[in-house]
């Protein structure tokens, strides 16, 4: 029996894909595993890029595929990965984080000399210390089982997506970021960061208070938290805390201002993804972050039902002499016409299943078109 193939489309017509988007600086995609966040994020950067814009694609998701989707490697620091186009890319890497306030010692560089003690006890105040400079408050806060503590505190990826999220937001190089989120629980724990992280901050601020008005009265400061000028090291610390959680409170301006950023909810067509997306939006308005967009993908429909396409080589489902894609169709309708009425107001855009993969520039251009 011979093995059939699916060979990828390998162009498309260009005036059919679209040049530029219509969307704020930040565009993040969000939802379940598995319902195509990548493909719409790659989709919208390739054709933000295409007009002249300089825009960066971002995969803050652990298991990254958008080196796949792109069809081609994607590193862990942002690099332009198309020449006639401003196309960059980067897929987080949680391990290659910057040191910061909130990377455990285990997660930060190893220091030359530094025993176990230092690591897990009262480590030096300086930046050396993996948590930029704050490992010895976070120990007093509370011994090792405190989470700013010795070792990796829990959410300590999403810590350090944060970290790097917040660092390319702000790099003047790019005019829009697309943002591929981690699946939904992980995104969420990514956006409830700021309210936690701005909360140790303040505690850290008011432990410090507290600490150098007691350094009058400690005869060997210096021991204690080793370092030659605690006091010096101390207010480092704080100026590092104090930088990140300005950072913080700009990422949390911007994603609930709907001018700079459209967070858009993607899904497919069954009940449990509606349901998902539904309590996905209602969290999101919890933490003021506007839902202007939901993406149903792989919906079995004509490529020219959803987009001003006409190529022959779309293959749509035969709902009418297919007894399985009749009921599949049957399922869809359902889930589409609950999805309408629950996401009323917002504007919902359909990406239809397609035969061949949804991966490098051709596909991506018709996926882009089916996102205007």
């Amino acid at each position: 029996m011979s093995e059939l193939s699916v060979e990828p489309v390998e162009s498309v017509d260009d005036a059919d894909v679209p040049a530029g988007i219509d969307a704020p600086e930040y565009v993040l995609y969000g939802g379940k595993g598995g319902v195509g966040k990548t493909t719409c994020a790659a989709a919208t950067g390739l054709a933000s890029a295409r007009d002249g814009t300089a825009t960066l694609v971002v995969s803050t998701d652990p298991a990254h595929s958008l080196s796949d989707t792109l069809s081609t490697d994607i590193p862990s620091e942002p690099a332009k990965i198309k020449d006639d186009i401003p196309l960059y890319a980067v897929e987080i890497d949680p391990e290659a984080a910057p040191e910061g306030p909130f990377t455990g010692p285990e997660g930060g560089p190893e220091v030359e000399g530094e025993s176990d003690a230092d690591a897990g006890g009262f480590g030096p105040m300086g930046g050396d210390d993996g948590m930029g400079g704050m490992g010895g408050m976070a120990e007093m806060l509370g011994g090792g089982g405190h989470p700013l503590a010795g070792g990796a505190m829990p959410g300590a990826d999403e810590a350090a997506a944060m970290q790097l999220l917040l660092e390319y937001l702000d790099d003047p190089r790019f005019d829009r970021v697309v943002v591929d989120t981690a699946p939904t629980g992980h995104t969420l724990r990514l956006l409830e960061l700021p309210d936690v992280m701005d909360s140790m901050v303040g505690r850290l601020l008011s432990f410090r208070e507290k600490l150098s008005g007691m350094a009058g009265s400690l005869g060997n400061l210096g021991g204690l938290f080793g370092g030659d000028d605690p006091e010096a090291e101390m207010d480092q610390g704080m100026d590092d805390l104090k930088e990140l959680s300005a950072k913080i409170e700009r990422l949390r301006a911007a994603l609930r201002d709907p001018a700079r950023t459209d967070f858009r909810v993607v899904m497919v067509p069954e009940e449990m993804s509606v349901v998902e997306s539904e309590r996905l939006i209602d969290r999101l308005e919890e933490f003021g972050i506007p839902v202007n967009t939901v993406v149903v993908n792989r919906v079995s429909e004509d490529l020219a039902d959803v987009a001003d396409f006409d190529q022959d080589w779309f293959v749509a489902p035969d709902t009418e002499h297919c007894e399985f894609c009749r009921r599949r169709w049957e399922v869809q309708r359902n889930a589409l016409a609950r999805a309408q009425e629950l996401f009323r107001g917002r504007a919902v855009k359909r990406v239809p299943l397609f035969a061949e993969p949804v991966h490098g520039e051709a596909m991506l251009g018709v996926v882009a078109a089916c996102l205007e």
